[in-house]
C-alpha cells in the first residue's frame, strides 16, 4: 500500500485539536529522521524540545511548550494520535492482492480489498472479511472464519488440531479426542508472526474484537479470549481457557487448561496460573508461580531472600 497525504489542518481534525501550520505530511517518523513531510511525538517536556530542534512539519504533544511554535499540535495522548496518524497516512487498497504462489482454495470465501502473501494457505471453507491481511507463508486451516480489518502475520497457523487425547486406561495408549470445531476470529484482531491459535474440539475457539495478538503465542482449543485482550510473546494458553475484556499477558505467561482470567487482570511476565484458577480484580497485577497478586509476590521475594 502507498503513502498518502495530509494537511496539518486534516490532521487537526482528525485529531480533535487545532493548528495554523500549513505543513503537508506524507509520513510518520521517529525524531532522528524526520524532516519538514514528517510529523513526530512528544509525550513529556524534554522530548518535546528535542522534537523542536528537528524540522519536522509537525509536532504532537500534551502542550505548546515555553515557547509556543506553529508545528506543535496540542492533543490529550501523543503516542495514541501519532498511531491515529500512521493509520490515516496508509493508502487504502482499492482491491484484493493474492500472490500467484498462495494456495487459496475455490470454496473460500474472500471479502473485498483481502491480501494474501506469498506461499500462504487458505483451506477449504474458509471465510475471511473485508480488508483481511494475510501475510507469506501463513495457514488458514478448513472451516476458520476471520472477520474485517484482521492481519494474520508470517507463518502463523490458524485452526489446527486441538491438543486432546483419551487414554486407555488398560495399554496406555492416547487416541485424539475429535477435534471437529471451528475457530472464529473477530473483526480488528492482530495475530503475530508464528503464532498458533487451535480450534475447538466440539465447540469453537473465539478470540475477540480488537485483540492484539504477538509472535509465538499458543491458544489451546476451547478457548474464549475477549475483546482488546494484549498478549505478548511466547503466551501459552492451555485448551477451555477463559480470558476477558482488556486483560493483559505479559512475556511467556502460561496458563493450565480451564483458568478463568477476569476483565481487566494483568499478568506479569513469565506468570503462572495453575489449571482450575480463578484470577480477578480489573488493572491488578499478578506475578510468579503460581500467580499471586503483585504485592504478595513481593512479600514471597522477600522473605525467600531472608533465608539466604
Amino acid at each position: 500500500m502507498s503513502a498518502k497525504t495530509l494537511s496539518a489542518t486534516e490532521i487537526a481534525e482528525l485529531l480533535g485539536a487545532s493548528t495554523a501550520s500549513t505543513a503537508i505530511i506524507s509520513r510518520v517518523s521517529a525524531l532522528e529522521s524526520a524532516g519538514p513531510d514528517a510529523v513526530v511525538f512528544a509525550e513529556d517536556v524534554r522530548s518535546l524540545l528535542a522534537a523542536m530542534a528537528t524540522s519536522a512539519g509537525l509536532i504532537l504533544a500534551r502542550h505548546v511548550g515555553a515557547q509556543p511554535d506553529a508545528r506543535v499540535l496540542v492533543v490529550k495522548d501523543p503516542r495514541y494520535a501519532f498511531a491515529l496518524c500512521a493509520k490515516a497516512l496508509v493508502e487504502a487498497r482499492t482491491g484484493s492482492e493474492v500472490h500467484p504462489s498462495a494456495v487459496v482454495d475455490v470454496s473460500a470465501k474472500l471479502g473485498e480489498r483481502v491480501k494474501i502473501g506469498a506461499r500462504a494457505v487458505v483451506e477449504a471453507g474458509v471465510v475471511l472479511g473485508d480488508d483481511v491481511e494475510i501475510a507469506a507463508g501463513a495457514v488458514i486451516l478448513h472451516g476458520v472464519e476471520i472477520g474485517n480489518r484482521v492481519v494474520v502475520q508470517a507463518g502463523a497457523v490458524l485452526g489446527a488440531t486441538g491438543f486432546g487425547y483419551a487414554r486407555n486406561a488398560q495399554t496406555g495408549e492416547h487416541l485424539l479426542f475429535p477435534q471437529q470445531g471451528r475457530l472464529v476470529i473477530e473483526d480488528d484482531v492482530e495475530i503475530g508472526a508464528n503464532t498458533t491459535i487451535d480450534r475447538g474440539a466440539l465447540g469453537e475457539t473465539r478470540i475477540g474484537r480488537g485483540t492484539k495478538i504477538d509472535d509465538q503465542v499458543h491458544i489451546g482449543h476451547n478457548c474464549r479470549i475477549g475483546k482488546n485482550v494484549l498478549m505478548a510473546s511466547q503466551v501459552g494458553i492451555s485448551g477451555s481457557c477463559v480470558v476477558e475484556d482488556g486483560a493483559v499477558l505479559a512475556g511467556q505467561v502460561g496458563l493450565g487448561d480451564h483458568v478463568h482470567i477476569g476483565p481487566g487482570v494483568i499478568l506479569g511476565g513469565a506468570a503462572g496460573v495453575f489449571p482450575g484458577k480463578h484470577l480477578e480484580g480489573p488493572g491488578q497485577m499478578f506475578m510468579g508461580v503460581p500467580a499471586e497478586p503483585l504485592k504478595d509476590y513481593l512479600k514471597t521475594i522477600a522473605r525467600v531472600r531472608r533465608l539466604k
